[in-house]
């Protein structure tokens, strides 16, 4: 039995104006996600596109041209912002919507809004200019911007009753969101180098003679790149093989959810495992009816039965 919270049968028009903004945000700027939600019941549905609209201001805070000094002001609006979420202050008549979507959202769900915190911490990290001389070290910072948004989408799915269950679901989703943030990583390599940012650990750049940098369309002379690449690429795929471990936890439609976005992501690693330099040429990314099948491929249960099984094989 699948723990879950049914929906309040009336909505009102503010929420609703809400939700459907979050939803517009939600559609034009993560396809990729938006593929996956889309299988979910409508108030589930929303409720991710709520937490999608506000962790999309965090990014968009990061990712800006404004200077350090004002990201980070913004940055701490937008967690008074949460803060104001989190002690129920936002009603239907604020004039946020993303809060107003939130708000809602974390009444009818158990969303662990503390993930959103992370967030903005991962950002902080990049608006310091970290690096990450390890894995371990990337891992952290992964974990800030992946991996909770990993937790936060667990309290609208629902998981197994039980501490057992929500231990589990909560670790193998924080492990699924490494995998994915890892691919992201891999796909927009040569962009993040652009904008003087690297995240790849720094012992593995050098371990392939990588530490020069992607700024260009072609490897850096002398370098691995494809080995680099194809590393990366098993590490990714290993994070998928245990994170993927959290379908047979969900209920069927939470399942095709994550099945179909974390499929999107498993196919765009093997098209940069078959051509590590497509991702210094430009940003790969599949095309809608690949995106529109594999969405199908989940909602059919193919990807959650067939993790069940093995699941079952590997058991002593």
């Amino acid at each position: 039995m699948i723990r879950t919270v049914e929906a309040p049968a009336h909505v009102s028009a503010p929420v609703l104006a809400a939700y459907s903004y979050c939803e517009t945000v939600t559609g034009q700027q993560a396809r990729n996600f938006a593929y996956g939600i889309r299988l979910l019941p409508t108030p589930k549905r929303r409720a991710m596109s709520a937490l999608y609209a506000f962790s999309r201001r965090v990014d968009d805070i990061g990712d800006g041209a404004l200077p350090g000094e004002m990201k980070a002001a913004r940055l701490a609006e937008t967690r008074a912002v949460l803060a104001r979420v989190r002690r129920g202050e936002v009603d239907e008549d604020d004039t946020d919507p993303v809060a107003v979507a939130l708000a809602h959202a974390a009444r009818l769900f158990p969303i662990p809004l503390g993930g959103l915190d992370e967030l903005i911490d991962g950002v902080q990290m990049d608006l310091r200019g970290e690096d990450y001389e390890t894995w371990d070290d990337l891992k952290v910072y992964c974990r800030c911007v992946a991996g909770a948004i990993g937790r936060l989408s667990l309290g609208v799915f629902g998981t197994e009753p039980g501490a057992r269950g929500t231990e589990r679901a909560a670790g193998y989703a924080d492990t699924l969101g490494l995998a994915l943030q890892l691919t992201n990583i891999l796909r927009d390599v040569r962009e993040d180098a652009q904008g003087g940012r690297t995240y790849l650990p720094a012992d593995d750049l050098a371990k392939f003679g990588c530490s020069a940098g992607f700024a260009g369309p072609v490897p850096p002379p002398g370098s691995d790149f494809a080995g680099l690449v194809h590393f990366e690429v098993r590490r990714a795929r290993a994070l998928f093989a245990e994170g993927y471990r959290l379908l047979p936890l969900l209920d069927r439609r939470s399942g095709a959810c994550v099945a179909a976005m974390a499929g999107i992501y498993r196919r765009l690693l093997d098209r940069i495992e078959r051509d590590p330099g497509a991702v210094l040429r430009g940003r790969v990314s599949l095309p809608g009816h690949e995106k529109a099948y594999v969405a199908v491929r989940g909602l059919s249960g193919l990807d959650t039965r067939h993790v069940a099984r093995r699941a079952v094989r590997r058991r002593p």
